[in-house]
């Protein structure tokens, strides 16, 4: 009998099957915003569109040729999109540092290789601490098509990209609809209001492409699903005890520092992007390699 060797990544065998998901999520993003503003549901107009955009890749650009790598629009495209559904101003120059701060913290803000914050978000709480109610956040009230027709791009999208980091939306999801839930029940409201306060297009823009995101969550499954319950239950606590706004986008920039713990807690093989058009979403560092023999009797 001859047994012959045969070699294969255990670790690439589920990652190799899906596609990278910044390109539904770009294809998402934009067409809710196209729709918004042909609509007028979105208070946006096309001059910080396109000033948010074109800030964002023009620092994406700057980034890659300082640190020597190749330009990849494809995270900017999300963080811009996000930023011009979520940012609102007055102001044009501050949409453009908006777009700036969020692709810089990318770059400088870093642990271990990987940025710390959720771009868009971080971008968000240093403008509005910072200019003193020149910039805020969209409530995210779209109207109830575009809420239902952006549900179901984003149902989609995980469905499609079941591998990436579904785990992390979906337990958020559960924590958050629950404790809202619960306190309807203890307070003995009309369902109504929860459903009012759930049917936001900014939880759903948040959930699904901003919690979620690979680079700023924990790399095991574990972490992830107890990073996603921390960030429901101060969101939670911002919005309902402490009566304040914006307690989704405070939350996770808050919490951010707990992931490099959870990591070193719950240590496993962080996520990496595609680096070209096309290629296929892969771990960083996958394990080892397992073996598998197979035996054949000689001719």
């Amino acid at each position: 009998m001859q047994c012959i060797a045969t070699t294969k990544l255990a670790a690439d065998a589920a990652a190799t099957k899906q596609r990278d998901p910044r390109l539904h999520q770009i294809a998402s993003l934009l067409g809710l915003l196209l729709y918004g503003m042909a609509s007028g549901h979105l208070d946006v107009g096309a001059t910080q569109v396109a000033v948010t955009l074109a800030a964002a890749q023009a620092t994406q650009l700057l980034g890659a040729r300082v640190h020597g790598r190749p330009f990849d629009p494809r995270s900017a495209w999300i963080t811009g999109l996000s930023l011009s559904l979520l940012l609102r101003t007055m102001h044009p120059l501050l949409a453009v540092a908006g777009a700036c701060l969020a692709i810089g913290s990318k770059l400088v803000l870093r642990w271990r290789g990987r940025h710390v914050f959720n771009p868009a978000a971080f971008a968000l709480i240093v403008l509005m601490l910072a200019t003193d109610g020149s910039v805020w956040v969209s409530p995210g009230q779209w109207g109830s098509t575009a809420f239902f027709g952006f549900l179901l791009m984003c149902a989609g999208g995980l469905v499609v990209h079941r591998a990436q980091r579904s785990d992390v939306t979906a337990t958020f999801l559960v924590a958050y609809v629950g404790l809202v839930g619960a306190r309807a029940v203890w307070l003995g409201d009309p369902w109504a209001i929860p459903l009012h306060h759930l049917e936001n297009g900014a939880l759903l823009l948040f959930a699904f492409f901003m919690i979620s995101d690979p680079k700023t969550t924990p790399a095991s499954r574990g972490g992830r699903m107890a990073f996603a319950a921390a960030v429901a239950v101060a969101a939670f606590t911002v919005q309902f005890s402490l009566y304040r706004p914006n307690g989704l986008i405070w939350s996770l920039v808050c919490l951010a520092p707990l992931v490099p713990i959870l990591d070193r807690l719950h240590p496993d093989d962080p996520y990496e992007w595609p680096t070209k058009i096309g290629q296929r979403a892969a771990p960083a560092a996958p394990h080892p390699p397992k073996r598998r023999y197979a035996c054949a009797p000689l001719p």
